[in-house]
Protein backbone atom coordinates (compact mmCIF):
# COMPACT_ATOMS: atom_id res chain seq x y z
CA UNK A 1 0.00 0.00 0.00
CA UNK A 2 1.39 3.12 -0.62
CA UNK A 3 2.60 5.81 2.05
CA UNK A 4 -0.19 8.60 2.06
CA UNK A 5 0.73 11.76 0.90
CA UNK A 6 1.50 15.02 3.17
CA UNK A 7 -1.59 17.61 3.30
CA UNK A 8 -1.44 20.24 -0.22
CA UNK A 9 -0.87 23.67 1.15
CA UNK A 10 -1.06 26.89 -0.75
CA UNK A 11 -1.06 27.25 -4.71
CA UNK A 12 -1.18 23.44 -5.11
CA UNK A 13 -3.92 22.63 -2.79
CA UNK A 14 -5.86 24.87 -4.88
CA UNK A 15 -4.65 23.09 -7.90
CA UNK A 16 -5.31 19.72 -6.78
CA UNK A 17 -8.88 20.59 -5.38
CA UNK A 18 -9.54 21.79 -8.94
CA UNK A 19 -8.59 18.92 -10.73
CA UNK A 20 -10.52 16.64 -8.45
CA UNK A 21 -13.61 18.68 -9.22
CA UNK A 22 -12.96 18.56 -12.55
CA UNK A 23 -12.47 14.66 -12.63
CA UNK A 24 -15.51 14.11 -10.60
CA UNK A 25 -17.76 16.02 -12.84
CA UNK A 26 -15.98 14.32 -16.14
CA UNK A 27 -16.61 10.64 -14.26
CA UNK A 28 -20.42 11.38 -13.21
CA UNK A 29 -21.68 14.09 -15.65
CA UNK A 30 -19.77 12.53 -18.71
CA UNK A 31 -17.76 15.85 -19.78
CA UNK A 32 -16.19 18.15 -17.64
CA UNK A 33 -16.37 21.68 -17.10
CA UNK A 34 -15.65 24.90 -19.53
CA UNK A 35 -14.06 26.43 -16.38
CA UNK A 36 -13.12 25.44 -12.75
CA UNK A 37 -11.34 27.58 -10.15
CA UNK A 38 -10.93 27.09 -6.50
CA UNK A 39 -10.42 29.73 -3.90
CA UNK A 40 -9.45 29.63 -0.21
CA UNK A 41 -11.05 31.96 1.75
CA UNK A 42 -10.11 33.02 5.46
CA UNK A 43 -8.10 29.78 5.77
CA UNK A 44 -10.90 27.15 6.06
CA UNK A 45 -13.27 27.89 3.60
CA UNK A 46 -12.90 26.17 0.44
CA UNK A 47 -14.98 27.23 -2.83
CA UNK A 48 -14.54 25.87 -6.01
CA UNK A 49 -16.57 27.43 -8.82
CA UNK A 50 -17.18 25.58 -11.95
CA UNK A 51 -18.59 27.34 -15.38
CA UNK A 52 -20.05 25.27 -18.53
CA UNK A 53 -21.65 22.28 -16.31
CA UNK A 54 -24.15 21.40 -18.02
CA UNK A 55 -24.85 19.02 -20.35
CA UNK A 56 -26.36 18.63 -23.88
CA UNK A 57 -29.26 16.71 -22.64
CA UNK A 58 -29.87 19.58 -19.64
CA UNK A 59 -29.45 22.75 -21.66
CA UNK A 60 -32.12 21.04 -23.78
CA UNK A 61 -34.57 20.75 -20.92
CA UNK A 62 -33.52 24.92 -19.96
CA UNK A 63 -34.17 25.66 -23.40
CA UNK A 64 -37.81 24.08 -23.31
CA UNK A 65 -38.31 25.89 -19.85
CA UNK A 66 -37.75 23.03 -17.67
CA UNK A 67 -35.06 24.49 -15.19
CA UNK A 68 -36.41 23.36 -12.15
CA UNK A 69 -36.03 19.50 -13.44
CA UNK A 70 -33.39 20.09 -13.76
CA UNK A 71 -32.23 22.24 -10.97
CA UNK A 72 -34.26 19.16 -8.46
CA UNK A 73 -32.24 16.33 -10.11
CA UNK A 74 -28.72 18.02 -9.97
CA UNK A 75 -29.57 18.62 -6.64
CA UNK A 76 -30.69 15.08 -5.51
CA UNK A 77 -28.10 13.62 -7.70
CA UNK A 78 -25.11 16.17 -5.83
CA UNK A 79 -26.77 14.91 -2.47
CA UNK A 80 -26.34 10.80 -3.22
CA UNK A 81 -22.55 11.89 -3.51
CA UNK A 82 -21.56 14.58 -1.82
CA UNK A 83 -19.12 12.20 0.35
CA UNK A 84 -17.12 11.79 -2.77
CA UNK A 85 -16.14 15.48 -2.92
CA UNK A 86 -15.53 15.51 0.71
CA UNK A 87 -13.40 12.54 0.48
CA UNK A 88 -11.25 14.34 -2.25
CA UNK A 89 -11.18 17.67 0.01
CA UNK A 90 -10.01 15.86 3.30
CA UNK A 91 -7.30 13.41 1.55
CA UNK A 92 -6.06 16.43 -0.40
CA UNK A 93 -5.90 19.50 2.68
CA UNK A 94 -5.39 16.78 5.22
CA UNK A 95 -8.30 18.41 6.78
CA UNK A 96 -11.60 17.35 7.97
CA UNK A 97 -15.18 19.46 5.90
CA UNK A 98 -17.37 20.40 8.43
CA UNK A 99 -19.66 21.30 6.26
CA UNK A 100 -20.36 20.73 2.52
CA UNK A 101 -22.44 23.16 -0.13
CA UNK A 102 -23.24 22.66 -3.06
CA UNK A 103 -25.38 24.64 -5.88
CA UNK A 104 -26.18 25.21 -8.92
CA UNK A 105 -27.06 28.34 -11.26
CA UNK A 106 -28.83 28.62 -14.72
CA UNK A 107 -27.75 31.66 -16.76
CA UNK A 108 -24.81 31.74 -16.58
CA UNK A 109 -24.22 28.03 -15.97
CA UNK A 110 -22.59 28.24 -12.87
CA UNK A 111 -21.79 25.07 -9.86
CA UNK A 112 -20.37 25.98 -6.57
CA UNK A 113 -18.87 23.68 -4.30
CA UNK A 114 -18.54 24.74 -0.38
CA UNK A 115 -15.97 23.07 1.89
CA UNK A 116 -15.83 24.45 5.88
CA UNK A 117 -13.06 23.18 7.12
CA UNK A 118 -11.96 22.38 10.32
CA UNK A 119 -10.26 24.98 12.15
CA UNK A 120 -6.42 25.30 11.06
CA UNK A 121 -3.93 27.83 11.21
CA UNK A 122 -6.38 30.70 10.82
CA UNK A 123 -9.34 29.53 13.05
CA UNK A 124 -12.88 30.72 12.63
CA UNK A 125 -15.90 30.46 15.13
CA UNK A 126 -18.37 28.86 12.99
Amino acid sequence: MPAPLAPLVGDELLEAVTDAMIALHQRYHHRAPVTAKTLLLGGDLLACVLGGVYTDVEKTMIELQRSPIVQETRSAFQNAIQQKFITAVERLSGRDVLAFISNHHVGPDIEIKLFILEPGEFAHDW
